[in-house]
């Protein structure tokens, strides 16, 4: 096949490119530049795409003797990723601006170039497997489930995994990734991997929010609709959150009480006991299926909130107006615009973006 490797500088996709190189694929190295500042540099393990990381995907490429190019794709990330995530905080929600660059950047407008372009496939260093089911191709976990990445490809549909390539889904460890790197002389083998948001380095997202959103002063309240505590600005909370809410009046019971909604039309943040963080039920209207989508409208499957979370047991029930599912165990500290993603097994049937939760814990209970 003609691939498309994109090459982000990490060690993961110099190896996905090199084991693209030695399937016999025709491959072609492309960096995507994300950031209009091309002089931003990389503090250890926090940021991506900087331009220490375009070098060591261009170092990489010459080792594997492979065309490489970087394409400026700042404009599309702003538009579909940043002012997304700044518009859903705006409206009380918690984005996961990960899983968004991989719908709307690496797997839409990189792949719709790449097609454009002749090639067949946009291969990424991404842990998940793809599996020739009776219906299609099956999007499964990696075979390493602490690295697996399956809850952040969950966007994709059908086609765009018609052209995937995911040549490390199938390696027992990142360890293993490590040393093929070295073995094969690539530089990036020992390199830290990326973590927090790659658009706030520094790791202050209150801080950053605050600069883009606008800070003001609200109220804090508890469940019954009192005021407890006053606040600099709705946006700067998360659910589930317990520290730096600087509380006036204790709870009665004199435990501590953690975010339960994020009200942004009022700019008020509703707190209450732990207990309350408990969530029986989710939905939303925004939803896909990777691969085929079932047939049944009442289905027996896992759900899985977070990139890291244990997947739960749910039943899930699945209209033309979207999804609701009520998982066998109540689930902890969900906000909604976090993605929920089903399984059946390892693989994955689809997500949907909750927009409703529903405590298992009522009001005055």
């Amino acid at each position: 096949m003609r691939i498309l490797a994109a090459m982000s500088g990490g060690v993961d996709s110099a190896v996905a490119a090199a084991r693209a190189v030695e399937a016999g694929h025709d491959v072609v190295g492309v960096h995507l530049a994300l950031s209009r500042a091309g002089g931003t540099l990389r503090t250890g393990s926090r940021g991506c795409c900087t331009i220490e990381d375009a070098m060591d995907a261009r170092r990489a490429a010459d080792l594997l003797g492979i065309p490489f190019y970087v394409w400026d794709f700042s404009e599309r990330f702003r538009d579909d990723v940043i002012e997304d995530f700044i518009s859903e905080y705006k409206a009380g929600r918690t984005p996961n601006p990960c899983l968004r660059c991989n719908e709307k950047i690496k797997f839409a407008a990189l792949l719709e170039r790449a097609i454009e372009l002749g090639f067949d496939a946009v291969c990424t260093g991404h842990y998940a497997t793809l599996v020739d089911g009776s219906e299609g191709l099956e999007l499964h976990r990696a075979s390493d489930n602490a690295k697996d990445q399956s809850y952040v490809l969950g966007v994709l549909n059908a086609e765009q995994l018609a052209h995937t390539y995911f040549p490390l889904g199938s390696t027992p460890s990142k360890a293993l990734v490590r040393a093929e790197a070295a073995e094969r002389g690539l530089s990036v083998a020992q390199k830290p991997d990326s973590h927090d948001i790659c658009f706030i380095p520094d790791g202050d997202t209150r801080g950053w929010l605050a600069e883009k959103v606008g800070a003001e002063q609200g109220e804090i309240l508890d469940r019954e609709g009192e005021v407890v505590g006053t606040h600099d600005g709705a946006h700067a909370f998360t659910v589930g959150q317990r520290k730096g809410l600087r509380l006036g009046v204790p709870a009665p019971d004199g435990k501590p009480r953690f975010v339960l909604e994020v009200r942004p039309v009022t700019n008020t943040v509703v707190v209450g006991p732990k207990e309350a963080l408990a969530i029986a039920e989710i939905s939303g209207e925004r939803f896909s299926w990777a691969g085929a989508a079932p047939e049944a409208s009442e289905l027996d499957c896992e759900v899985q909130i977070r990139a890291h979370a244990e997947p739960v047991p749910a039943r899930a029930f699945v209209t033309d107006a979207g999804v609701r599912v009520v998982p066998d165990e109540p689930l902890d500290g969900v906000a909604p615009g976090q993605s929920a993603v089903l399984y059946v097994g390892t693989r994955v049937l689809g997500q949907f973006t909750i927009d409703t939760t529903i405590s298992a814990v009522p009001v005055g209970a």
